[in-house]
């Protein structure tokens, strides 16, 4: 871990007057510059760790500092350094674009900067909407104005709540783009999403979050390498009941009805012993008649990690 976090969360601990745990003991350091994805299933607790660390929800335990300082005791200068995209499209309808920025920027009690808010809306698309009430824009627009007012006081750490919810498949890559730009520039990006592939596309770092827990923090590469699992499907011609016992100790699955033989092996060792199951797949008499490999995805990863935790948890709340 880099020695200067641009912020750095310890023993984080959420819980609410209903005894709701939200989060356990996180512990985080997120690197200057990076674009961190926090996957986790609804009621994990993303959206209550980007609370805390913005300062909209009080931690019941734990520190954080973003960009040198304490979210709690200089509550002001950390809000300052922090940029915050939410999930609800809520904007000031009948404003126009301009002035809902400008104002935005105010708030932070920054000097006008026609020049800079001129730059932002032009790096984000908005430009020649500059003069429109935001009620006449379109969902993809108002994300995008939001965007805008987030950067409108020049934060160092920008975070997206579920920043392509409800953006259809076009604008979500405009806005993966935009997003890279923004790092390009020198924005820390920490984003929340449903869209395990925005992650897979985006992502530096992988954080997991299930139950309240950071379950797995890792670089994005380093995981698929190490629990992405490359598989081959033969098509047989002619269906199995069952695994032959010479196969038995083999890591084989029969699916489709017995049609299809699938292998799973790891990519990383030299031997994956495609070629000796081959030979002895001939052996037996069993042919196929179509092979192809595939990768497990991101998304494969992140079920079978949030599915290993369940047993753990569950024992933990026993």
């Amino acid at each position: 871990m880099q020695a200067n976090p641009i912020i750095s969360i310890q023993q984080l601990s959420k819980t609410y007057a209903s005894g709701f745990h939200a989060l356990k003991s996180v512990d985080l350091e997120i690197r200057r510059g990076e674009i961190l994805a926090l996957l986790g299933p609804n009621g994990a607790g993303k959206t209550t760790l980007i609370s805390i660390i913005c300062g909209i929800v009080k931690p019941s335990s734990g520190t954080v500092t973003a960009d040198g300082h304490d979210i709690v005791r200089d509550y002001r200068a950390a809000r300052a350094k922090i940029g915050l995209v939410p999930q609800e499209l809520s904007t000031d309808a009948f404003e126009t674009v301009w002035s809902t920025v400008s104002f935005s920027r105010g708030l932070y009690g920054k000097a006008p900067n026609p020049a800079y808010i001129e730059k932002v809306l032009r790096d984000l698309s908005l430009w020649d909407k500059k003069d429109s009430k935001i009620m006449t824009l379109s969902g993809g627009m108002k994300r995008r104005v939001l965007i805008a007012k987030a950067l409108s006081h020049e934060p160092t750490i920008l975070f997206l709540d579920e920043p392509s919810a409800g953006v259809d498949v076009e604008l979500r890559k405009g806005m993966w783009q935009m997003v890279r730009d923004l790092q390009g520039s020198g924005v820390t990006i920490i984003l929340t999403t449903h869209y395990i592939e925005e992650a897979e596309e985006m992502a530096d770092r992988i954080g997991v979050i299930n139950k309240g827990e950071l379950i797995l923090v890792e670089d994005k590469a380093v995981l698929m390498r190490k629990l992405g699992k490359k598989q081959l499907s033969l098509q047989l011609q002619t269906p199995l009941q069952d695994i032959p016992a010479a196969l038995a100790g083999l890591p084989l699955e029969l699916t489709q009805e017995g049609h299809t033989l699938v292998y799973t092996f790891d990519s990383q060792t030299e031997e994956t012993g495609i070629a000796a199951l081959l030979r002895q797949l001939a052996e037996l008499g069993i042919d196929f008649k179509d092979l192809h490999s595939s990768e497990s995805s991101l998304e494969d990863i992140f079920v079978s990690l949030v599915h290993a935790d369940q047993p753990a948890t569950h024992k933990e709340a026993a």
